[in-house]
């Protein structure tokens, strides 16, 4: 289902842009609601993926989302007016979509928390992701007890010393997603490959990922890092695969003085 707020676009000018929200997998888009709260001076849309039947379908709905909103601007003939520029903002799997979107063009910025170019790894590069092994065994453990592989899942997100601090709690409840649509999920997850497209990339992309993350390692960053030509990267010191929760705050900030530094170059 696209989420897509025509009625503030006539009636809430915005200065600064829009954001479009991806969420990773198997969480909800309220996960971003703290931070969009933080962000008032930019229109926000988002796309809910959590009953997509297909990888297929997955892809096409970030597209439609996209496309809307640039026939939006066409036959407002406002371009820019309310929405400004599109800044694409995606955690994890949504940051993989985020990429991919940005490869086609259709992205004047990219915020990626905790994303990778390609997320399924050689045994050589399991500094860089995981095996696909471990991926088709979360699809098969779907099948058997779906809320054992997601509560799993979610254990590898925090470091120790995060879930101690309760970040955990921050998560939306376990069953937002249909289980065909984390199967899809996750089958994106073992075939996109954004890696030989990344230098195409033109846009700027601020990217945000935690030195102790186990699902997307560090590594993937810097490897971000040194092929996207106009790429920022904050680390987040001792910090697992949710780098923005309970540190909204300082996400906001950063992400806002970026995005002024770009569009006063």
């Amino acid at each position: 289902m696209i989420v897509l707020d025509t009625d503030s676009v006539k009636t809430q000018p915005q200065t600064h842009g829009t954001i479009l929200w991806l969420a990773g997998w198997s969480m909800p888009d309220a996960v971003f609601d703290r931070l969009r709260e933080l962000l008032p001076d930019f229109h926000h849309v988002s796309v809910d993926y959590s009953d997509a039947d297909t990888p297929e379908e997955m892809l096409l709905l970030t597209e439609i989302t996209v496309g809307n909103y640039l026939y939006l601007d066409c036959v407002t003939c406002r371009t820019w007016t309310f929405h400004g520029p599109l800044l694409i903002c995606g955690w994890s799997l949504g940051g993989l979509l985020a990429l991919r979107l940005a490869a086609k063009g259709f992205a004047d910025g990219l915020v990626l928390f905790a994303a990778t170019a390609r997320f399924t790894r050689s045994k050589e590069e399991t500094d860089l992701g995981w095996v696909d092994i471990y991926v088709r065994k979360m699809i098969t453990g779907l099948a058997q007890d779906r809320k054992a592989v997601e509560t799993k899942f979610r254990q590898l997100m925090f470091t120790e010393s995060e879930w101690e601090a309760g970040l955990g709690e921050g998560l939306p409840p376990i069953d937002s997603w249909t289980t065909s649509a984390l199967v899809a999920g996750l089958q994106i997850l073992r075939s996109e490959e954004c890696l030989s497209q990344l230098k195409s990339i033109s846009c700027p992309v601020f990217l945000v990922h935690g030195t102790e993350d186990s699902i997307c390692p560090y590594g993937a960053a810097s490897e971000l890092m040194a092929q996207l030509p106009k790429a920022k990267l904050l680390t987040i010191p001792a910090c697992g695969h949710a780098p923005f929760l309970g540190r909204e705050d300082q996400i906001a900030d950063e992400l806002r003085r970026w995005w002024h530094e770009q569009q006063n170059k």
